[in-house]
């Protein structure tokens, strides 16, 4: 939850810590939270993805507790105290992600001892930007931290993976926990999902990004997210191949008509492989121009082909496209509502924040629960230990 606070959160965390027990905690982690600039619904096909490190963090102050006791507050959701026996579906929601990290180090065989901990975040939850991952990220370095071992942040990165999948039942990929754990400043990072191979791609001082909050929010945990997985996974069979990783269009011309409905999910799948590769080599080349067509395409095939996008995305990236200083603009994260996010030109992002806040107009179809807001963002570094 975005705090209005002139400290960030992995500043102001240490204090709230010290605040609440009466002594500094012996540890404090940070993940920040994520959005993609290309490479959408490819993760759990073994496909690529091209995310960034946003300027705003989750952070956790602890200490650690002789007991298995887990006592932890979370800035705006209160305290709660369990243990890692416990049932987590009797958690609440947040509550679950500490517990599964926690759950998942556990089943290593690795003997878990407790600790006392205040959560803070500058992430707006729900809104497509990773809160769940960082929390997830963060939660697992303070386990290892407390635990004495020694925090292996692409088997952090599996954890929460786990956590989303077996704890809360979505069956999400690893991008955001990866772009979570491993981002670098200056750099996107480009993630083979197939094999979690990943190389940093700089990116041009002249490439401005700029998130969109429509306010608008959603629930991960629904039918919807899952139903696209389920269809990857049939058209995947049908072809005979692993995933969509390795489908091909003449593969597709090929099927049984039956499938003819769920093809356009696969088409989906199989530009949006070959978008992502092509924007790495914009971004090496500095053609920012080709790489906002690429990020237009992008929520285009995301709006008609995978179907994930909303009224509300849809509008206020056709508002940004209509800016002479917008080079494109696409959703970001899993969809249905959130974030979109803008290339800009670099030296008019004031002037393209102003039009946005005063040109779009929320829809009536899809009420926003909070402000439209419109905030530049430098690709950041990945997770950290606060010392």
């Amino acid at each position: 939850m975005m705090k209005d606070s002139p400290l960030l959160a992995k500043d102001r965390v240490q204090e709230l810590f010290s605040e609440k027990y009466g002594h500094t905690p012996s540890v404090t982690a940070r993940s920040p939270g994520r959005v993609n600039l290309i490479g959408e619904h490819t993760d759990y096909n073994e496909g690529f993805v091209l995310p960034i490190a946003v300027p705003f963090d989750t952070a956790i102050a602890a200490s650690p507790e002789l007991s298995p006791i887990i006592r932890v507050i979370s800035e705006g959701f209160g305290e709660i105290v369990f243990d890692l026996n416990e049932d987590p579906s009797l958690l609440p929601l947040w509550a679950r992600y500490v517990h599964g990290m926690g759950t998942y180090l556990k089943q290593t065989g690795q003997p878990i001892k407790g600790w006392t901990g205040y959560i803070s975040s500058d992430i707006p939850i729900g809104a497509n930007l990773s809160s769940s991952a960082a929390l997830e990220i963060a939660a697992g370095m303070i386990f290892c931290t407390v635990n004495n071992i020694e925090a292996d942040m692409q088997q952090l990165a599996y954890a929460g993976q786990f956590v989303e999948n077996t704890i809360l039942g979505l069956p999400s990929g690893i991008m955001d926990q990866m772009a979570c754990a491993f981002a670098e400043h200056d750099n996107a990072l480009l993630i083979d999902c197939k094999d979690l191979t990943m190389s940093q791609v700089k990116l041009p001082e002249s490439a401005a990004i700029v998130v969109m909050d429509t306010g608008t929010r959603r629930e991960l945990v629904d039918s919807e997210f899952a139903n696209r997985r389920q269809t990857c996974e049939t058209i995947a069979r049908a072809l005979e191949v692993p995933s969509l990783r390795y489908a091909t269009h003449s593969g597709l011309t090929q099927l049984d008509p039956s499938h003819a409905p769920k093809l356009k999910r696969a088409r989906h799948v199989i530009n949006e492989n070959m978008r992502t590769r092509k924007a790495v080599e914009a971004i090496k080349n500095q053609n920012l121009t080709e790489l906002g067509e690429l990020m237009t395409e992008s929520h285009q095939s995301l709006q008609n082909d995978y179907e994930v996008s909303s009224p509300a995305l849809d509008e206020i990236v056709h508002t940004a496209l209509t800016s002479q200083h917008c080079l494109g603009a696409r959703m970001t994260g899993g969809g249905f509502a959130g974030c979109a996010i803008a290339l800009v030109k670099g030296d008019k992002i004031d002037q393209f924040c102003t039009e946005i806040l005063q040109n779009y107009q929320p829809p009536a179809s899809q009420p926003a629960e909070s402000p439209t807001r419109v905030f530049p963002v430098r690709a950041s570094a990945g997770a950290s230990l606060i010392q």
